[in-house]
Formats: structure tokens, sequence, C-alpha cells
């Protein structure tokens, strides 16, 4: 059985993340490779050899130039800094790497088209870390919308809100760096447009507007220089799909209260989908039925009938969680460069929805709506 090689680069949240997953695949899902975690680069090599030993890395290294180059690595996993993902993901696909890339691929719809016509011309899988399309009941929903279950989709209605930038106190970094690309819209925003590609198909038309509400930050924990904020707080957008439906998206980081609201509602001729993130084991099904007295929304509770779930548990009820979708995202990835294609985020994917987040922001500018070529 062949083995594929791993390698991280960087060991924050979503590295540990990475490396989790990476290390549960092959105990949850029966994979015709294994697994092995071969090195881990991160900011300095003192941060690096403190990951490696957490996260089960052979070898470490201060410097990701190394580890795209190391012949003992077959896969990338990006979760570095938005600003270091075209360079990382495009060192590693000349150097034949299969790559994994945390959202946003790219800063712009251009960047993200370079690395898809990079990635396809070395014949080098690709993913976008689009994980939370992975959860069983967004299979489900999707399959309820494609059978016609709910009728024909008339509107979308998507939020991706959390707080961790509520406060005005919390210092500048990574996701305010304009060389990065965008601010929220691409941070969040790009969750929940793959949710609604992934659900309804492509979006034609949008109309935008995005707000900065903190105009500076402290530069540093501590520090008492300001730092102006370039980036967008909040965002808000008007959707055409492709499919003649409507809808709306939402992203902010600075909704208090708001911890994980990945939430949508598909309204349907025959009925309605709603789902949150922040209860993400559970879908609600509304079918109008004859009787009126009795309409109402019905809960759907995850259970070995929406699979993959059953590979995690075998009793209904007792809940997935973050780390699990981002096992199933790791699978599918895996599988397919294993020769085994399944449904995935690929670079293509994360090109198409830079190109959303960049009408947005062109809308936003012009104050109209913007057609997608």
């Amino acid at each position: 059985m062949k083995t594929l090689r791993i390698g991280l680069v960087g060991a924050g949240f979503m590295g540990k993340a990475h490396a989790l997953a990476y290390r549960s695949v092959a105990g949850v899902f029966r994979l015709p490779v294994d697994v092995t975690l071969e090195l881990i680069a991160d900011a300095s090599q003192e941060a690096a050899d403190r990951a490696a030993r957490d996260f089960g890395f052979a070898r470490a290294t201060g410097d990701w130039r190394t580890l795209v180059t190391d012949t003992q690595v077959d896969v990338v996993s990006i979760t570095a800094p938005n600003v270091l993902h075209v360079p990382i993901a495009a060192a590693a696909i000349a150097a034949g790497k299969h790559v994994h890339c945390e959202k946003p691929l790219a800063p712009t719809a251009g960047e993200a088209r370079s690395l898809v016509e990079a990635a396809e011309k070395a014949g080098v899988k690709t993913q976008v870390g689009f994980n939370y399309v992975k959860n069983p009941l967004i299979a489900l929903a999707r399959e309820i919308i494609e059978q016609g279950e709910i009728g024909e989709p008339v509107s979308f209605r998507g939020i991706h809100a959390e707080d961790y930038m509520a406060d005005a106190a919390t210092p500048w970094h990574f996701r305010m760096d304009p060389a990065g690309g965008a601010g929220v819209i691409a941070d969040l925003g790009s969750h929940i447009i793959a949710m609604a590609r992934y659900l309804l198909g492509p979006i034609s038309e949008v109309c935008g507007h995005l707000e900065t509400v903190i105009a500076q930050r402290p530069a540093a924990t501590g520090s008492a220089r300001m730092r102006a904020v370039e980036a967008d707080d909040i965002a808000h957008a008007m959707v055409r799909f492709a499919r003649g439906c409507t809808g709306t998206i939402e992203a902010s980081w600075i909704a208090h209260g708001r911890k994980m609201q990945i939430e949508f509602e598909v309204v349907g001729s025959k009925g309605a989908l709603a789902f949150t993130q922040e209860r993400f084991n559970e879908l609600r099904l509304y079918q109008a039925q004859g009787e009126t007295s009795r309409n109402g929304f019905r809960t759907i509770v995850a259970g070995p009938d929406h699979p993959p779930y059953g590979a995690f548990c075998p009793a209904p009820g007792h809940q997935l969680g973050f780390n699990d979708l981002k096992t199933i995202e790791m699978r599918d990835f895996l599988l397919d460069i294993a020769g085994e294609p399944r449904a995935r985020a690929d670079f293509r994917e994360g090109w198409e929805v830079q190109k959303v987040i960049d009408a947005i922001i062109r809308s936003s500018r012009s104050r109209q709506w913007v057609r997608l070529d």
C-alpha cells in the first residue's frame, strides 16, 4: 500500500485541525493509502519543533520553502496567513506536490486562476478548506433540493457571523493585511458563498456593500500605537443564482454573541430548509401539507442514515464535531490522490468563490449590480 507523506505549513488553530484530521482519517475510514506526518513548518525553528512534538510530525523546519521542496513530502497542507497562500501553493505545485490550502485561496480571482492553471498543468490534486459543506446533513439538504422535495428554490438567505473581532481593543493582525485580500467577505464570507454554491449552484450577479466599522486597532497586543484598518468588518450582498432564484449573503466578524453562525434558509415553492452551524447535527425541513393546522418545521437529527456519520458512530443523535468534518474533507482529498475521485472543493472551486468575492468588492465600490463573467 502506498504511503502519502504529509507536509504542513502553519501550526496554529487550523494547523492543529489538519494534523488531527490526517491522524484520524485512516482510523475512521478504510483507505487505499497509508498516511504519515512527515514535516511541519512554522514561523521559527523553535515553534516548528514544538509543533512537531505536539502534533506527531517526524521532522520540523522554520522555513516553508524547505518543506515544499523536500523530496520526502508528497502532500502540502497550507494553514499559513492569507498573504502566504499563493506563494506557498505555487511553489508546492512547481515541486509536483498535491496541495490543500485553507481559504481564501488567493487575494484575487486572477491569482486564484493562475494556481488553477498551474495545478492542472502539473497534474497535481488540490483542495480548498471549505470543510463545512462536508457535514452529512448539508449533503442531505442538497439532495432534498435536487430531488424537488421543497419544490423549485425561490430564495436563499445565508450568513456567516462570529465575534472574534468585536472588541475594538483586539489588535490588528494578518486577516487585516490588504496584501492578503479583503477582510470579512473573504475570511468568513467565502464559507457562506461556498455553501450557497454547493446547495444552489453558480452565482451570476451580485450587489454588495462592505463596511469597516472599527477604523483603527492597536498595532500589537498591549501597544499604544494604533494602526489603520482597511479591511471590511461587515459585508452584505444581494445575489442572483444562474438557476434563476435570488438571495442574500452576509458576513461579520464583529457580531457580538456569535461564535460560529453559519446559517442558511432555502425557501422553495413547496417548502423550506433551515440550518445553523451552532446546531450543526440538526437540519430543519418544512414541507407544506394540505392540512395547514399540521404544518410546521420538523427537525432531522444526524445519524448513520446520513453517510459518513456511521463511520464515526453507530448511534444516531450522538453528534459529529468540527474536527470530524475536517477528517471527512481529508478523506475525500486523499482518495482523489489515490485515484478514487470524490466530490470536493478543489482549486477551481476556490477560484469560483473568489470570483464572487471580487464581484462583491467591485459592486460595493461602484454601488451597482455586477455580473460575473
